[in-house]
Formats: C-alpha cells, sequence, structure tokens
C-alpha cells in the first residue's frame, strides 16, 4: 500500500505506475483519494479545534466558578455542549473518511522498481539466465502421473473419491522422496544462516488483507465457515504476519527465516493438459523463504533469495532459468519478481517452480511493522521466495532423472533422507 503522503504529493507518478500496469481503470481512483484526503483532512483540523476550545473553555468555566460567576460559568458549560456533539458528528464523518481512503488505497498498485520491465501479461516477461544445460534423452519421458503410478507412487483415483480433484495420495517411495526433498531444502536454508520455523496454518483476516490483494485473496483463500479465519495459501502469510504491529529494533535485523507448512488454494479457473496430476492441486506442502529488512538492504537480499533457489536446484543437477516479471504480471503489492523455471525434458521447455518478491514496505505498511532506529521509526520491507514446492519440484525430479530402464535416479545430496537408496525401481 503506497503512503498517502507520497500519492498527495506524487500523484503523477501513481497515475503513471498505474499505467505501467495496465490498469487504467483505477487512474480515477487517485483523484478520488485526494479529494477524500482534502475532506478528511479539515474535518480533522475542525475536530481539533474543537478539542483545544473544550480544553480552554474547561479551564475558563472552572475559573468563574471559583470567582461565583455561575451564570458564566452555566453559558460555557452549554457552549462546551454545544461543541461536543459537534465533535462526535466529526470524529464519525473522519471514521468513514479514513475508511473509504483505507479501501481505495488498498487496491492502487504499489510503485513498482524502475528496472522492471514493461509489459502487459506473463507472455511478455523477460528471461534473465539459464543454469545448467537442458538434456532431452534419446528414450521417451512419459507423463509424470505415469512415471509414478509405474513405482506403485501416486494413487488420483482414490483422492477423487475422497475429496475431488485436485487432490493425491503419494505413496511408497515418491512419498519418501517428497519428504526427502521438503528435509533437504530445510537444511539448505539453515545452512544458509535462515532460522527454520513452522507456522500456524490459518490466519486471521486482518493478516491475509496485509499481505495480499483482495483480487488474490478471492481467487487462492479458503475461508473457515464461522470462523474468522483462513487456511493459509503459502506459509509466507502466516511468516510475514508473524511480525504484524510489532516495533522491531533495527539492530535486531534483518530477520531472515525459513518455514515448512502445507499450503491450500483454490486455483479458480480453467486448467490445461499440461496442469493435470499434481502441477495445479488444492493442497499441497512447501518449503519457503522470508525476509524483513531495512529498506536500502531489500535490492541485495532480492539477489540472494532468488539465488538460494537456483543453487538448491542445481545441487539437484536440475537445469533452471530465470525469468523477470513484466509489470503487468507483477501482483499489485510487488515492487519486483523473478520466477525461477525447471527444464521439463519432457515438454522440451521450462515451467515455474518457484517465485521471488520484492514487496517494499506494502505489507509492512498495512500490517504495521516498523523499525526502531535512532533517528526514528518507518517501516520495514519484506521479501518472500520458494524454497521448493515438492509437487511441482517432483515433476522436475522425475522428468530430470529418469533412467532409460524406467528407474528413478536419487542425487548423492538426497541419498541420506532416502535411507541410502540410490534409485527408485
Amino acid at each position: 500500500m503506497i503512503d498517502i503522503k507520497f500519492l498527495r504529493e506524487n500523484p503523477e507518478t501513481v497515475k503513471e505506475n498505474i499505467k505501467k500496469k495496465f490498469q487504467d481503470s483505477k487512474l480515477a481512483l487517485v483523484d478520488e483519494v485526494i479529494e477524500l484526503d482534502v475532506e478528511s483532512r479539515k474535518t480533522k483540523q475542525e475536530a481539533d479545534d474543537l478539542r483545544s476550545n473544550r480544553n480552554k473553555i474547561s479551564k475558563e468555566i472552572g475559573a468563574l466558578m471559583a470567582q461565583g460567576k455561575k451564570e458564566e460559568a452555566e453559558n460555557k458549560k452549554a457552549e462546551v455542549a454545544a461543541g461536543a456533539k459537534r465533535l462526535a458528528e466529526l470524529e464519525k464523518k473522519e471514521e468513514e473518511l479514513n475508511e473509504k481512503i483505507t479501501k481505495i488505497m488498498m487496491v492502487i498498485p504499489n510503485i513498482i522498481d524502475p528496472t522492471v520491465p514493461i509489459g502487459k501479461d506473463d507472455s511478455e516477461n523477460v528471461e534473465i539466465q539459464k543454469y545448467g544445460e537442458p538434456i532431452v534423452p534419446d528414450f521417451e519421458i512419459p507423463y509424470h502421473t505415469e512415471i509414478m503410478e509405474k513405482v506403485n507412487g501416486i494413487d488420483l483415483d482414490s483422492a477423487r473419491k475422497v475429496a475431488g480433484n485436485g487432490f493425491y495420495y503419494l505413496m511408497g517411495d515418491i512419498a519418501r522422496l517428497h519428504s526427502a526433498v521438503i528435509s533437504y531444502a530445510r537444511d539448505f536454508m539453515i545452512d544458509r544462516g535462515f532460522t527454520y520455523c513452522v507456522p500456524p496454518f490459518m490466519i486471521r483476516s486482518n493478516v491475509v488483507t496485509g499481505v495480499m490483494s483482495f483480487a488474490e485473496m478471492d481467487a487462492m483463500m479458503y475461508k473457515i465457515e464461522g470462523e474468522d479465519l483462513y487456511l493459509i495459501g503459502t506459509s509466507e502469510h502466516s511468516m510475514i504476519g508473524k511480525f504484524i504491529d510489532t516495533i522491531i529494533q533495527e539492530p535486531e535485523l534483518p530477520k531472515t527465516l525459513t518455514s515448512y507448512s502445507p499450503c491450500f488454494r483454490k486455483e479458480k479457473g480453467a486448467h490445461g493438459l499440461e496442469e493435470r496430476g499434481v502441477y495445479r492441486i488444492h493442497q499441497f506442502e512447501k518449503q519457503e523463504m522470508i525476509v524483513v529488512c531495512k529498506p536500502e538492504e531489500s535490492p541485495m537480499w532480492f539477489e540472494k533469495l532468488w539465488q538460494n533457489t537456483v543453487d538448491l536446484f542445481r545441487s539437484l543437477d536440475i537445469p533452471v532459468r530465470t525469468i523477470e516479471c513484466c509489470s503487468g504480471d507483477l501482483a499489485d503489492l510487488k515492487v519486483k519478481s523473478y520466477d525461477v523455471e525447471a527444464w521439463s525434458p519432457r515438454q522440451k521447455k521450462y515451467f515455474e517452480v518457484g517465485s521471488c518478491s520484492n514487496l517494499g514496505d506494502a505489507q509492512a505498511r498495512r500490517l504495521k511493522i516498523r523499525i526502531n532506529s535512532e533517528n526514528g521509526k518507518y517501516f520495514a520491507h519484506t521479501l518472500n521466495n520458494t524454497v521448493v514446492a515438492p509437487p511441482r519440484m517432483l515433476i522436475a525430479f522425475l522428468e530430470n532423472n529418469l533412467q532409460a530402464d524406467g528407474s528413478i535416479k536419487i542425487p548423492e545430496v538426497l541419498q541420506p533422507y532416502m535411507g541410502g537408496k540410490k534409485e527408485i525401481r
């Protein structure tokens, strides 16, 4: 969420940013907020004047009573009573205006980084760099669920009977591989200095609206009926929420955390052929990383975060590339974002396995996450990145480690987590 003072002083900059995100329907909101802000400040000034006058008159009443001037004192009391009625009206109006302003400010997109490429949608995202040599073997690679089924590693039919489409049972060595990947990713991030955390898997609505836009919330979140609780779509939500309404002492920064959680998503919309199986599902598990830091350090941490994911996939010998999201593909709170994509030998192309985002002070402003320094308080910057999400990661893993005889090679770094197994047959 943009600072209202910044919008007030730089309306054309905010409008230009909206245009860069191809959200012209929101342009009128800038002028609307400015008008409401003017009215709000006038209302506040009148209310402040009344409070000041009330304090002044209260002192006069005391003096008049002490002098025995009861009639004059009563007249002053009547004046205070009239002022109190007006003050109550102004306070109610001020509250209503602030609610309107906040509601609009929540949908005005954050100011994107100047380096973000301008484009309408993900078709205009920009490839940054490739890591590892993409290989297409001389034997046919089946669809990922077929690979799993051949080793009795997945049961989709039973999952459909129990929960419907978008769920699965992982079985045997594939289930063990899933857990191995999560455990390896956890230790990988701990070795890089991140503190491990298992967070709440449900969060309140004020945290939801603090970490994401209304559009994302509607498309993703499952609401718990009858309670002010939502199932998390990613542990980033509850991890950033951990710092809600806190003041962090500057020397304590940065806060670097890596978290495990199940994730629950509605995944609205039509799903294509390549999104069957375990590619796009309603429930999965993930290892995440988040950083809370000083504003001037967030670009540096952004580079570190996406590099962690690249390094993890390369340690498993999976070719990947980084893609920079263009302006139209950025969620409203994001300043800058990279996707990490893994190579699919079967499709002969890359597909998304993780996303790294710098949100500037947008989440911190909504959640009131502040830093206390020698020069005063200011809002923190927050960042997040996927370490690994095994459903999609498993697809990349299986396709890149499938052997001609149908066995699945297990990289050396994962073998300790698989009881020493070197392959799955």
